[in-house]
């Protein structure tokens, strides 16, 4: 099936799957099955083997999924076998704990660049990137390898700054501001909310 008819759903359970097998080859497992995979995630194995079968065939009746194959595959559907260069407009708190995290380029992502709009941040150090004037964005962008972009400003600057981000080139925007965003055909943005997945849970939660 062409990738672009896949469910947005099927891919979104793919990275599960992919963190999953990865933990599982980091201790030194070779093979699993549907329904040991689907026991780590909390999703069927029915559900697994269909999702996997959008894409080909990746294990065999009896003998299960070999790791090693399944990761290089996902790897390769997701685009994650390369590098992908991204970066970070917002340097509040949530900004400066992303900035920090160690654990983006051991999964395909390289934070290349941080930005904000305030002066008194502008040219200091966060870890070993100097905070660039977002009002430069475009202009260092523009041109680049970089298609990717986190987004961790004030809701009130949100689409401004996705419409610079746009400009510039950027096609995958990550977006932590608390309100949706209008972005052109080809530009696809991806939504956290801790608020709504809190929210999600409530809902499943009894009352006592």
């Amino acid at each position: 099936m062409n990738s672009v008819n896949v469910p947005d759903i099927i891919v979104s359970r793919l990275p599960v799957y992919l963190r999953a097998l990865q933990y599982m080859a980091a201790n030194g497992s070779t093979t699993t099955s549907s329904q040991e995979l689907g026991e780590k995630v909390g999703i069927s194995a029915a559900q697994i083997r269909k999702d996997l079968s959008q894409f080909g065939e990746f294990g065999k009746q009896g003998t299960g999924y070999h790791i090693p194959f399944l990761i290089d595959r996902l790897c390769q559907i997701l685009k994650v076998e390369r590098v992908w260069d991204v970066v970070l407009v917002g340097m509040g708190e949530l900004g400066h704990a992303i900035l920090r995290y160690q654990g983006f380029l051991n999964r395909g992502f390289r934070i290349v660049a941080c930005y904000d709009s305030d002066p008194a941040k502008i040219g200091t150090l966060v870890s070993q990137f100097k905070i660039e004037d977002v009002n430069n964005l475009v202009t260092n962008i523009k041109g680049t390898n970089v298609k990717m972009a986190m987004l961790t400003v004030p809701a009130s600057v949100a689409q401004q700054v996705t419409d610079k981000l746009v400009e510039s080139g950027v096609r995958g925007i990550l977006n932590y501001a608390p309100l949706s965003l209008t972005v052109p055909p080809g530009v696809r943005v991806q939504y956290i909310d801790p608020v709504i997945g809190l929210q999600r849970m409530a809902y499943y939660l009894s009352e006592k």
